[in-house]
Order: C-alpha cells, then structure tokens, then sequence
C-alpha cells in the first residue's frame, strides 16, 4: 500500500467554471471536489490532465491570487 487516495474518474466529478469565463474560447480552468481533495482541469481539454490538490493548497493559491491581481 502506497497511501495515495484513489482518484475519482473526471467524468463522475461535478466540474464548476468560473462565472467570469466568458464562453468565447478563452483561458479558463474548471474545478470539482470530490474524495477530501479538489480537482482542476482545463476547460478546453476535458479528456487532458487532473491536478488534484489537497484542500489547502487549493485556498492558498486562491489566495495569493487575490493578492496579485492584474
């Protein structure tokens, strides 16, 4: 046993896509929870890879993003 959490498959999770995207094709990341960890993908690419990051990570990086807006 290796201790890593069994990962859903991409197309059981509820994916969520930021009310700021504008549906034109832009850059835009989706984001699901689901298994104690959160899960991002790119919007354009459903069938492309998953990063999964614990709870944590995910609100620091909110976070910073906050902080370091444009």
């Amino acid at each position: 046993m290796n201790g890593d959490k069994a990962r859903p498959h991409a197309d059981d999770l509820a994916w969520f896509k930021s009310s700021y995207s504008a549906g034109d094709g832009g850059q835009c990341v989706e984001v699901a929870t689901g298994s104690g960890a959160l899960y991002v993908r790119d919007s354009k690419h459903e069938a492309g890879p998953v990063v999964s990051l614990a709870p944590e990570a995910w609100a620091e990086f909110i976070g910073f993003a906050a902080r370091h807006t444009a």
